[in-house]
């Protein structure tokens, strides 16, 4: 397998130059399961990418007019507006769930149900497993009588309390029972590190629409994080993304070459 990384200096230039790359060093396959099969993509056997400045404005690409082509993310999309009931934002960062969605970015982040060993021992108070603390509302909440975690506000709790120095602080969105749907979550976990007084973020998605989801995804991780680091203190930092599947559809390619100024 081949990594691909990239070093950019902020979240446009690193779709960039993935959009660039990928035309000439991803590999092409037919889609075997999930969305688009029986089409073909490009593909990168690993991407990892380097983002030193994620927070530089604009966060979505840039798409000069010469181009002729549509930017791949409305503005309104991530932050809302016009034509969209939802923004982004919202499906990243609340517990709502529109009727018919098996699961949300928000729901697995702000909504998690604690429930069998763990609820037991929560509410045995068992201190030698559970970091047990108050239901306050935020962090920890009822609904309806069942006790949820909000994973954002406990991980901004516990920097808060403990320090800096700590591995565990990973906001999570994969379930192992999610190998039963048809389109799990492409996303699967949000790992966090605050070094020099500085929030950081590494990002892993199982696989990745490059195209669109890509400026979509992190434009709204980014928002995220500069909430996280607002609320712990610290200043907003780098991102790290990783993809074992950061691909480009069929039907993206010739925008793609457009937008490289690339023979269509």
């Amino acid at each position: 397998m081949k990594i691909h990384r990239i070093n950019a200096r902020d979240l446009p230039d690193l779709w960039f130059q993935a959009v660039h790359d990928i035309l000439d060093k991803g590999n092409r396959f037919t889609i075997d399961r999930g969305s688009y099969a029986g089409q073909t993509r490009l593909e990168y056997d690993y991407f990892c990418g380097h983002v030193k400045f994620p927070g530089t404005l604009p966060l979505i690409p840039d798409i000069p007019p010469s181009c002729c082509i549509p930017n791949p993310v409305e503005e309104a999309y991530i932050f809302g507006g016009e034509g969209y009931n939802r923004s982004y934002i919202e499906y990243l960062m609340t517990g709502h769930k529109e009727p018919g969605e098996s699961y949300t970015y928000g729901e697995r982040l702000t909504r998690v149900p604690i429930s069998g060993d763990k609820l037991s021992w929560w509410k045995k108070k068992n201190r030698d497993i559970i970091d047990e603390r108050d239901t306050d509302g935020k962090a920890v909440f009822t609904e309806n009588g069942e006790l949820y975690l909000n994973q954002i506000e406990w991980i901004i709790d516990t920097y808060k309390r403990f320090g800096s120095r700590n591995n565990q602080m990973v906001l999570q969105v994969a379930h192992p029972s999610d190998l039963t749907l048809l389109d799990p979550p492409c996303l699967r976990s949000i790992d966090t590190r605050i070094q020099d007084e500085t929030l950081h973020f590494i990002v892993y998605f199982r696989s990745w629409d490059l195209w669109g989801g890509m400026p979509a995804n992190l434009a709204g991780i980014q928002n995220l994080k500069e909430y996280m680091a607002g609320e712990i203190g610290v200043q907003d930092g780098e991102m790290i993304v990783e993809s074992k599947g950061l691909h480009l559809y069929g039907y993206a390619e010739e925008l793609a070459k457009l937008r490289c100024l690339k023979q269509a």
